[in-house]
């Protein structure tokens, strides 16, 4: 794949504690600048950011996050108002309590009720793999299948692990009908990303990803 058409893989990502409008101004003009197929920031700055950006370029923002155990009533808020100011991705985190607890129909019920809450909007399904066992995962990879979310997403990046390529071709292998895959978190090198893409990625989430794409093209 030539190097510039990983652009359009990339969500570009700013989601630290400490970000600033400043800085993520810049990441939307970056997005805007090399044809990313999004940015993904806070919810606390996702108007700001509509309005910056207009149609150039979604706005991507998380919900339940990092933690997923926010009630679903609470996630579904979130959802609608990021939304309303906005949005057009929605990355959600599941509760992990549920998967460990094997109460699969919870989560896809929950999953389906945010769906609802984003007005046709994309909604992407984190499930943060470091925190589950191989069979949690195949276990959710059929319940993010069953639902109406377009994505299944491996990681926050803020719970101690990111997206592995072992994960990627366990997604590719177990999800089924039309969804896709992001990998998150991990991402520390373009031939990481080449290697995730050919894995069968169809997204990468990553805060450096861009710079290093930049770095690599311009040498």
């Amino acid at each position: 794949m030539n190097k510039h058409e990983i652009f359009r893989f990339i969500d570009h990502t700013l989601l630290k504690q400490n970000a600033v409008w400043e800085q993520i101004r810049e990441i939307c003009q970056e997005g805007m600048d090399f044809g990313t197929a999004s940015v993904c920031i806070p919810p606390s700055f996702v108007k700001q950011a509509a309005e910056f950006v207009g149609e150039r370029l979604p706005i991507c923002t998380v919900i339940g996050f990092p933690n997923g155990y926010q009630t679903t009533a609470v996630k579904v808020f979130e959802a609608a108002e990021a939304v309303q100011n906005g949005a057009a991705e929605i990355d959600m985190v599941i509760n992990i309590g549920w998967a460990k607890a094997k109460s699969y129909d919870a989560i896809l019920q929950e999953i389906n009720a945010v769906k609802d809450a984003c007005d046709e909007k994309r909604l992407k399904v984190i499930i943060e793999t470091c925190l589950l066992t191989e069979e949690e995962k195949i276990a959710l990879c059929d319940v993010v299948s069953r639902s109406r979310a377009e994505f299944i997403k491996t990681s926050t990046g803020f719970a101690g692990g990111g997206a592995t390529l072992a994960d990627i071709r366990l997604f590719k292998k177990y999800v089924t009908g039309d969804t896709k895959i992001k990998a998150a978190g991990g991402i520390k090198s373009v031939a990481d990303a080449e290697a995730f893409l050919a894995a069968g990625a169809d997204r990468l989430g990553s805060s450096s990803l861009l710079a290093m794409l930049r770095q690599e093209i311009k040498q």
